[in-house]
């Protein structure tokens, strides 16, 4: 550290006081009983301020730099504008001794002989606090929150913003040491307000804030008059009798003078957030100086060790950015460092540190030796085992124990000294002088080599890593580079202050220079880039530079001497530099370029770095190819290009190599067909529709089909061309292929006819496969798209294919419920056992889902399907018309049961009381055995009781409730079965005779509940039932004698031999509720000449049935209309039934034979369009 005067002035009285502007720019000084403010930056006197009539002892400047404040032994304190105008003065009744704003609320502290004053800009008055002892200084902590007062007993108290005392200091010498000065230290990273204190009995101390004493006090040897802190707190200054101003670590370490005075030093100043210091002394001498701090270093590779706050050596570690603080508690004058060794001179001797391990990253030093003596050098230099000492032009080799070794006595001054290695005891020294000389040292030796001699003094040197180059930086700042061993000298490059060799890299040196950066790879240009500082080395990729008093490691691609190396195609030396450290995009350049020159190996490592496989795979394969024999250069290359993208470069250098296939497959690969073209012109036609193929495929990956199909078309790639169509849906073209192709290529024109039915066009399909003369697939396609009577027609030319046309047809049809004309297909195909098994299973359905209508009518079709294999099949002929006969009773069963669970389940009944009576009557009557599957005998008897009791019929009412008791009834009728057994015996026990069913062949009354079933009590003749409304109808059934046959019997009836007209023996009565028909047995009978009358007499009491057999005579008086004949198929015989009411129309349905009084079957054909039993649409011809 030295102090440089900067500017002086002096005036005729004592300066007391002075204090700094808040920005530096001017100077206030209390000096008579005048302020002086000077201007700074040049010491001129900008303007003398008079306010007081007596000597100003003080002056504080507020830390906003809005005012400032003078205290003087006139009682008064002034407060001044930053203008330098007078705004505001109070007295105290002592003179005033010392003046301070607080920091924070800019209150001011105003001290006198006898109290302390507290004003603040909001305070009208000042609020003012006795004393007992005279106040000689002041100072508030950083927070604002307390204000020291030293005292001239010695006492220091520390009082809060009101005034109030809270720490009580009593120093030991009491009144013998009155305080002088003191201060808070302004730094803001200390974790404590310290508080340093300088008294009369020279010492200086330090205390915290509550009041405890840190550390020891100081002895000064001479009395202090001023303390104060540099900016930052890192320093103090202290002036006073010793006419000088001392330079002091926070911790109170004396480190050196600023400047030496003639007279007491009364007040000094540090101005703020620099290093400038003003002194004021006692004969008036104003003196402002600049605080110089050298730099305090030592550099050893990564390892960079400077001074900081003057005691302390900072190690830092350049790569880890680690560092470590060592604390010497002493002036720390000079550093070396080496390896683990690290040596620190302070004022009175030598300090040499090692680590504690080999660690390359450990930062943990201790002491291994001290030499406890006093030396005088320039410089100071630490080997492994020895330190040397410069001093002007002599060297000086000590061992730790400060033994002098060896000394050398230069010619000239020694100007640069480095280590530059070797082995323990043994390390070489560079050594530079200033008459130009460069020499090299071993400690162990007396003898200096001469490297070289230059006419120019040394500045700065540096040994290339192999020791065969050498650079210098002389006084003229002009780098030169020799060959150690020639002495030549290599090149010189002008602006530099500073060099280094890269540690890495042989070739490669950077120096600094004018705010540049320079670096030099071998004879290259140099490259630059700006840069701020000294170059002290430079390690791989990474620059360290030190910049005032820091040291940086600035990491610098080296693209620019890796390029300068690549223009010359020198691949080796390009990639050592790209490992001293290069962006990706260089490796990647270096990778291509290498490549390029077919320097595999350069180019491998680089694509590696990268972690580029593509081109590690193709060097990879031109390794193979090299060491299967392969030499051909221009091929590598042309794979080389393909791979970068240079296509056109590429197919040149496959055709001067003989290989334009490859190219052909680059270019068709990259999909570049026009250039594929250009480079076949006109060549093989087989190359032409190859490469139109791929053309094609390439199309089609790109979504471009009607391109591509166009291609394929031309190419010959039918297969291709149809897929694409038929993916597509464009009939147009797949019909346009199919046409052009010859019916021999059977492949595409399958294909074709798949995508015609796929595509919904069974034409176009059916036109292929006729061309292609397939006629399984066209009967397979005629069936699929149901188009039946193309199918029967091929069928009847082709007859083996009958199967494959009726079978899936019969299914089609049975699946659209056109079971009749299933019934023919299954015929037709033979495969009755598949029509009886689909109908039996949708019967079935039918009656698990409650549709009985369409149960029976499904039964019906069983047992005519039946019937037909009967007919068929005589094997069969037995059981089928067992089970013809079953399912018609079935089919009557069901029929009838609808009409029931329509009752029973709906809301709304469709049919009359009468029907249903009948209806559950005769159910009752035909489920005489077992009840088939949904047939509910309680639904049965609950309508029979609903319609009996309605209808008049309690009597059956009363046995219909009765029966149900017996049965399990389902909640939902319970109450209303309850309540209608209860109702019914308030009834009278008798049925309605007009309810009683007549025997029309006995004439026998019959109970309404039969027994026997649906047959006459009396001649066991079975009654004929209305298929609609179940009244038994006046039909009775005769039989043939035998010999007679159905066609002659048919002859007989339609003769209608004509009749003697007789009279009628019925008689009308008509009552007020019914007309009645009666036959009056009084009448003459002899007119009765109808043979079938005759014919219905029986034996009575007989329980055998007792058939009606007629005659021919009988046939052949009988009238056609009366006649109604069941003309079943065979083996069936026929049934004849005769009409004993021939005026009451009776209408049997050709197809099912079942009968209905005219008017109902009328109106239900009209209701349903059909028969409402069969279904036989009326349309329909008769069987």
């Amino acid at each position: 550290m030295r102090a440089v005067l900067t500017w002086r002035d002096k005036v005729e009285q004592c300066i007391y006081d002075l204090a700094f502007k808040p920005d530096g720019t001017q100077l206030i000084l209390a000096a008579g009983n005048r302020l002086l403010v000077y201007d700074t930056s040049d010491g001129t006197l900008l303007q003398p301020l008079k306010g007081h009539k007596d000597t100003v002892y003080c002056v504080a400047y507020a830390k906003d730099g809005k005012r400032f404040a003078s205290g003087s032994a006139d009682k008064s304190v002034i407060i001044w504008t930053s203008k330098l105008e007078g705004i505001l003065k109070y007295t105290h009744n002592d003179s005033i001794q010392c003046v301070s704003y607080n920091p924070v609320t800019h209150q001011l502290a105003s001290c006198s002989s006898s109290d302390f004053g507290l004003w603040s800009p909001e305070q009208k008055s000042v609020s003012k606090h006795k004393s007992s002892s005279k106040i000689t200084c002041c100072s508030w902590t950083n927070d604002g929150q307390y204000l020291a007062l030293g005292m001239f007993n010695g006492v220091i108290s520390i009082r809060n913003k009101n005034g109030e005392e809270k720490v009580k200091i009593e120093r030991p010498g009491g009144s013998l040491s009155p305080i002088w000065s003191i201060c808070w230290n302004p730094s803001r990273e200390e974790h404590n307000d310290i508080l340093a204190v300088a008294d009369w009995g020279q010492k200086l101390s330090f205390y915290q804030l509550s009041g405890k004493q840190i550390g020891k006090d100081r002895l000064l040897n001479f009395d202090p008059c001023c303390i104060s802190y540099f900016t930052k707190g890192e320093y103090i200054l202290l002036g006073g009798s010793d006419k000088q101003v001392s330079l002091f670590t926070k911790d109170g370490v004396q480190l050196g003078t600023v400047g030496e005075q003639n007279s007491w030093v009364w007040t000094c100043k540090v101005k703020p957030d620099s290093n400038y210091v003003v002194v004021g002394c006692q004969d008036g001498t104003i003196s402002f100086y600049q605080l110089i701090f050298s730099t305090v270093h030592g550099l050893y590779k990564d390892r960079y060790a400077y001074r900081d706050s003057m005691t302390d050596v900072i190690v830092q570690h350049l790569i880890t950015e680690q560092k470590v603080r060592i604390k010497c508690k002493e002036l720390v004058k000079k550093i070396a460092i080496y390896k683990n060794r690290l040596a620190i001179q302070l004022p009175e001797k030598i300090l040499i540190y090692e680590l504690y391990s080999d660690d390359s990253s450990d930062m943990h030093y201790r002491v291994k030796e001290k030499i406890v003596k006093k030396f005088e050098c320039n410089l100071l230099v630490v080997c492994a085992d020895h330190i040397i000492l410069c001093q002007e032009k002599r060297l000086q080799c000590l061992s730790f124990s400060g033994m002098k070794e060896r000394e050398w006595q230069m010619e000239s001054l020694i100007r640069y000294i480095k280590v530059i290695g070797g082995p323990p005891g043994r390390e070489g020294l560079l050594v530079g002088l200033k008459n130009g000389q460069i020499l090299k040292i071993f400690v162990d030796n007396l003898f200096a080599i001469v490297l070289l001699k230059q006419a120019t003094a040394v500045r700065c040197l540096d040994m290339s890593a192999s020791r065969n180059k050498l650079a210098v930086v002389d006084e003229n700042d002009t780098c030169l580079v020799y060959d150690i061993h020639t002495k030549e000298l290599l090149f010189q490059e002008p602006n530099a202050n500073s060099v280094a060799w890269n540690t890495q890299c042989e070739d490669m040196l950077c120096f600094s220079g004018g705010g540049y950066l320079n670096i030099k790879a071998s004879t290259f240009p140099v490259h630059q880039q700006k840069l701020q500082g000294f170059v002290v080395g430079y390690n791989g990729s990474k620059i360290f530079c030190l910049h005032v008093f820091s040291m940086s490691a600035v990491e610098v691609p080296q693209s620019a001497p890796m390029y300068q190396y690549l223009d010359r195609k020198m691949f080796k030396e390009a990639y050592q530099i790209a490992c001293l450290g290069v962006t990706d995009t260089d490796w990647r350049e270096l990778a291509m370029e290498a490549l390029e020159g077919l320097e595999f190996e350069t180019a491998k490592k680089a694509f590696t770095r990268v972690q580029d496989l593509r081109y590690l795979e193709l060097i990879n394969s031109i390794e193979e190819r090299k060491k299967r024999g392969e030499t051909n250069n221009e091929l590598f290359l042309a794979d080389v290009f393909a791979y970068q993208g240079k296509f056109h470069e590429a197919a040149k250098l496959y055709r001067r190599s003989g290989h334009e296939t490859l190219a052909l497959d680059m270019y068709t690969d990259l999909r570049m067909f026009e250039y594929a073209k250009d480079f076949l012109g006109s060549g093989d036609p087989k190359e032409t529709k190859m490469l139109i193929t791929k053309q094609a495929d390439w199309a089609r990956n790109i979504n471009e089909p009607k391109a591509a199909v166009e291609m394929y078309i031309s190419a010959g790639e039918h297969v291709k061309a149809i897929e694409i169509s038929g993916d597509h849906g464009w009939v147009d073209t797949l019909i346009d292929i199919a046409r052009k192709l010859d019916r021999a290529e059977r492949e595409p024109l399958l294909m074709c006819a798949h995508y015609f039915k796929k595509l919904d066009n069974p034409a176009y399909a059916a036109e292929t496969y006729l061309k292609i003369g397939d006629l399984k697939s066209l009967v397979q396609l005629y069936v699929e798209t149901q188009r039946w009577d193309e199918a029967f027609a091929l069928g009847e030319k082709h007859p083996e294919f009958k199967d494959d046309i009726y079978v899936p047809y019969a299914q089609w049809l049975a699946e659209n419920d056109r079971f009749e004309e299933a019934q023919k297909a299954f015929h037709k195909a033979g495969r009755q056992r598949d029509a009886v098994r689909v109908l039996e299973q949708l019967t079935h359905n039918a009656v698990v889902e409650s549709r009985f209508n369409d149960a029976a009518y499904y039964y019906w079709m069983l047992s005519m399907q039946c019937l037909d294999i009967a007919q068929a099949d005589p094997a069969q002929k037995d059981a089928m018309l067992d089970k013809f006969h079953h399912f018609q009773h079935l089919a009557e069963l069901y029929h009838g049961y609808h009409a029931i669970q329509r009752y029973t389940e709906e809301p709304f009944s469709f049919h009359l009381p009468e029907t249903l009576f009948n209806i559950s009557r005769f159910l009752l009557h035909s489920l005489t055995k077992d009840t088939p599957l949904g047939i509910s005998k309680v639904n049965t008897l609950f309508t029979l009781a609903k319609q009996s009791k309605a209808l008049g019929a309690y009597r059956l009412a009363r046995q219909a409730y009765d029966k149900l008791q017996g049965l399990h009834i389902p909640a939902r009728f319970q109450k209303s079965i309850e309540l209608g057994s209860l109702t019914i015996r308030s009834k009278p026990f008798h049925d309605s005779e007009e309810l009683v069913p007549l025997c029309y062949r006995c004439s026998t009354n019959n109970p309404l509940l039969n027994n026997l079933g649906n047959v006459c009590i009396n001649c066991r003749q079975p009654f004929v039932f209305s298929a609609s409304s179940y009244e038994v109808l006046h039909l009775v059934e005769f039989y043939l004698e035998d010999g007679i046959t159905d066609e002659e019997a048919v002859a007989l009836i339609d003769l209608e031999a004509p009749r003697h007209k007789r009279e009628s023996k019925w008689q009308e009565i008509t009552s007020n509720n019914s007309q009645t028909l009666r036959l009056d047995e009084t009448m003459d009978s002899t007119g009765d000449d109808d043979p079938f009358t005759a014919k219905l007499s029986f034996e009575q009491g007989g329980s055998e049935f007792v058939p009606v057999v007629v005659s021919r005579s009988v046939l052949r008086a009988m009238s056609r209309r009366d006649v109604l004949i069941k003309r079943w198929p065979p083996p069936l015989p026929w049934q004849y039934f005769r009409s004993l009411l021939p005026d009451a129309s009776i209408t049997m349905c050709p197809s099912c034979f079942q009968m209905f009084h005219s008017e109902d079957y009328e109106l239900l054909v009209l209701q349903h369009s059909c028969c409402p039993y069969c279904r036989r649409r009326i349309d329909d011809p008769g069987p």
